[in-house]
C-alpha cells in the first residue's frame, strides 16, 4: 500500500471516528451541561432581581459555586466537567472534518467550532480542577477577571484600540446570536421532523427568547468593553455578573432583570432541547 492510500485510509479513521457514538454521546452530554450552567445562572440572577441574590453572583462561577454546596455535589462536578469535555471534543471534530450538513464545511465555521473547542475545554478544565480541590479554579468572580485583564490590556500600546475593538466584537457576536435566535437559525441544526408540533412550538419560543436574550446580554457586556477602552478606566468592563446587575439599573428597574434571568433560564432549557434534537 502506497503513501497516498495510507494517509487516505488514516483521514478516512479519523473522520469514522469523529461521527462515532461517543463523540455523540458527547456532545450531547454537553449540551446538557451547558443547559445546567445556564439555567442556575438564570436562577441566581432572578435571586438578584427579587432581592440582593445573598452574596450569590450571576455568572458561571456562581453557577459551579451553587452546585458544590449541594448533596453530592463535587460528583456532579466531576459529571458536568466530563460532560463540557465531551463538548469540546465535539467542536474539535468539527474543526478538523466539518459540522453536519451541506454547508458545514465551509472553513469559517471550522475556525468557529475550532474556538468553540477551545472555551468548552478550558470551562471543562475550570470545572474539574474545581472538583479537585482547587476551589480558586472556575468559581473565581468574572468581574474582578475582567477588570484584571482590562487593566492589563490598556496598559498595552495601542491597549485603548485593543480593548475597543475586543469589545465591538463581542458586541457584533452578541447581536448575531440574538439575530440568528429571532431569525430561528437554530432550525437547520435540530431534527424538527423528529418532534411533535406543541414540542416545536415549546423548542421555539426557548430558543427565541432564550437565544436573544443570551445575546443582549453578550452585547451589552461588549459595549461596556467599549466604554471602558473610551474612556480609559478598566472598571467600565464588566463581567456577567456585573453585567446582569446592569440591567436593574435602568427604568424598568429590577424587572428588567428578571426578564432577563427568565430569558438566560430558558436558554438553559433550549440546551436540553439540543441535547435531544440535535444533529451531530
Amino acid at each position: 500500500m502506497n503513501a497516498n492510500a495510507l494517509s487516505t485510509n488514516a483521514r478516512g479513521q479519523a473522520r469514522r471516528a469523529a461521527r462515532s457514538r461517543v463523540v455523540d454521546i458527547g456532545a450531547r452530554a454537553g449540551f446538557a451541561a451547558r443547559g445546567v450552567i445556564y439555567l442556575l445562572v438564570g436562577t441566581l440572577a432572578l435571586r438578584i432581581g427579587f432581592s440582593d441574590g445573598g452574596g450569590k453572583q450571576a455568572d458561571r462561577g456562581g453557577a459551579i459555586a451553587e452546585i458544590a454546596e449541594k448533596p453530592f455535589g463535587n460528583i456532579l462536578l466531576w459529571v458536568l466537567g466530563a460532560a463540557l469535555a465531551g463538548m469540546a471534543l465535539w467542536r474539535l471534530s468539527e474543526a478538523a472534518f466539518g459540522q453536519a450538513g451541506p454547508d458545514g464545511d465551509k472553513p469559517v465555521k471550522r475556525v468557529m467550532a475550532g474556538g468553540r473547542a477551545v472555551f468548552y475545554a478550558f470551562v471543562s478544565y475550570s470545572v474539574l480542577s474545581y472538583a479537585a480541590g482547587d476551589k480558586g479554579s472556575g468559581s473565581g468572580s468574572s468581574d474582578a477577571q475582567t477588570n484584571d485583564v482590562t487593566a492589563r490590556a490598556l496598559e498595552w500600546p495601542a491597549g485603548q484600540w485593543i480593548v475597543g475593538i475586543a469589545g465591538a466584537v463581542v458586541a457584533g457576536a452578541g447581536l448575531w446570536i440574538a439575530f440568528r435566535a429571532v431569525a430561528r437559525k437554530y432550525h437547520k441544526h435540530l431534527k424538527t421532523a423528529e418532534m411533535s408540533k406543541r414540542t416545536r412550538q415549546a423548542v421555539d419560543v426557548v430558543g427565541v427568547f432564550g437565544g436573544g436574550v443570551r445575546g443582549i446580554v453578550f452585547a451589552t457586556a461588549g459595549g461596556f468593553a467599549i466604554a471602558a477602552a473610551v474612556q480609559h478606566e478598566p472598571g467600565r468592563a464588566k463581567g456577567m455578573d456585573d453585567t446582569l446587575r446592569s440591567f436593574t439599573e435602568t427604568p424598568a428597574g429590577p424587572w428588567l432583570l428578571v426578564l432577563v434571568a427568565l430569558g438566560l433560564a430558558a436558554f438553559g432549557f433550549f440546551s436540553w432541547a439540543n441535547a435531544r434534537w440535535r444533529k451531530v
